[in-house]
């Protein structure tokens, strides 16, 4: 019989160190810059780089694109330097790194330098997104980790909100050169002094460290890592980001394809914008009530049903944006299950490390997703065809989901 989350039933309750809610408040405003800055804006600004350069708009996308698979590839050495060293370093320097990489795409003479900039700007992300924040609040807050991430995605969650309108401005006022060198010195000045001043909680190298509110050991990270219940959880997980990713980029195309006028589009667009922020608080009454595995298998089950009803359901525009809402309720509550999965079945001692390894895949998928859903749209002969097949992929990581219990023997 599956249980809830043992490091909340068992061990005794740990304390949160001292300085850890300056910290959390220092996080949620820098991940909120920096998702602003090195993700949100380039949406924005693509168009206008095409414009003034005559680069391919296909060819800066793809600059873009393979920094956040850098991202994820650097990821995995940054969680384990996270557990041993913890955040303050690694991410002041993330943010003092970002800072000339973006100022390097504004300058940039020619696609091969800009090209090169965003490589380096994406192994920043690494260091700046919330894998990184997600490991730090999870050994500071421990059996309070959830509230601590439900805070902090939050408030992250309005980076476009803030910054889309912002990089909007700057490019009309500035031109898009401009704006990147005004975001690179907001990174500069908002995000450096902050890690730099407030991330101090102390931190225990993870192979010295007790096993402070977990109720069990959880073995090497190589044991872990191969581990049936380790691979079931990253399949599973992968799977139901294909479609998270792919779903909210393709969804204006399946509803033009359907002949929704582009304003009603925004509008069933945007409304999953609440339903994350819905999501995110419904997160720790589920977190309480139910155990890992039929958490995992029960939001990617909404996910998967939302996707079903977006590809079946034509209209009307107030059931798409009943059904919209409900997907970005799953949306919400699939980035608070990807950062508590791994303490919930393994504990916090080695969460970096093992964080880190999860999420490589997830960014992967995340930055091909949305290419991938518009190839497999025009393969499949259209977009309630290629929602189908994400509905698909999340019934499969539904199935994967019981296997990600950790065996207890």
């Amino acid at each position: 019989m599956e249980t809830t989350d043992t490091s909340r039933a068992a061990g005794p309750v740990r304390v949160r160190p001292r300085g850890a809610a300056a910290a959390l408040a220092a996080l949620c405003v820098t991940v909120t810059t920096s998702y602003g800055v090195l993700f949100y804006a380039f949406p924005v600004l693509a168009l206008p780089i095409t414009a003034d350069t005559g680069w391919p708009l296909v060819a800066t996308t793809a600059a873009f694109s393979l920094a956040q698979v850098v991202g994820a590839l650097v990821g995995v050495p940054v969680g384990r330097w996270l557990d041993r060293y913890g955040p303050r370093t690694v991410m002041t320097l993330g943010a003092a790194v970002a800072a000339p990489a973006l100022a390097g795409i504004a300058l940039a003479p020619d696609l091969w330098s800009f090209a090169a900039a965003w490589l380096v700007a994406g192994a920043t992300m690494a260091a700046l997104f919330y894998p990184p924040a997600f490991a730090a609040l999870t050994r500071w807050y421990g059996p309070d980790r959830v509230r601590a991430l439900t805070a902090l995605t939050l408030v992250a969650g309005l980076a476009s909100t803030i910054f889309a309108p912002l990089t909007a401005a700057l490019d009309g006022w500035l031109g898009w050169r401009g704006a990147y060198l005004v975001l690179a010195a907001v990174m500069l000045v908002v995000a450096v002094p902050l890690h730099a001043l407030a991330l101090r909680p102390p931190w225990t190298p993870a192979a010295d460290a007790p096993p402070h509110d977990d109720a069990r050991e959880p073995g090497t990270v190589r044991s872990v890592v191969l581990s049936p219940a380790f691979l079931a959880l990253t399949g599973a997980l992968t799977l139901g980001a294909f479609g998270v990713y792919a779903v909210p980029v393709n969804m204006v195309p399946l509803l033009d394809e359907r002949g929704v006028a582009a304003g009603a589009a925004a509008w069933v667009l945007g409304v999953t914008g609440i339903g994350q922020v819905l999501g995110r608080l419904l997160y720790a009454p589920l977190d309480r009530h139910t155990g890992a595995a039929t958490r995992l298998a029960a939001v990617l089950a909404v996910c998967a049903l939302t996707t079903a009803l977006l590809a079946a359901v034509p209209g009307p525009v107030s059931v798409l944006l009943a059904v919209s809402m409900l997907a970005g309720v799953g949306r919400g509550v699939f980035t608070l299950l990807h950062a508590t999965a791994v303490s919930d079945r393994w504990g916090t001692a080695r969460y970096g490390t093992l964080n880190g390894i999860l999420h490589a895949p997830l960014s992967l998928v995340s930055a091909v997703a949305p290419a991938a859903g518009a190839f497999l749209a025009g393969l499949l002969g259209g977009y309630p065809a290629l929602f189908a097949l994400l509905a698909a992929t999340a019934v499969a990581g539904v199935v994967l989901a019981p296997l990600s219990r950790p065996s207890r023997g």
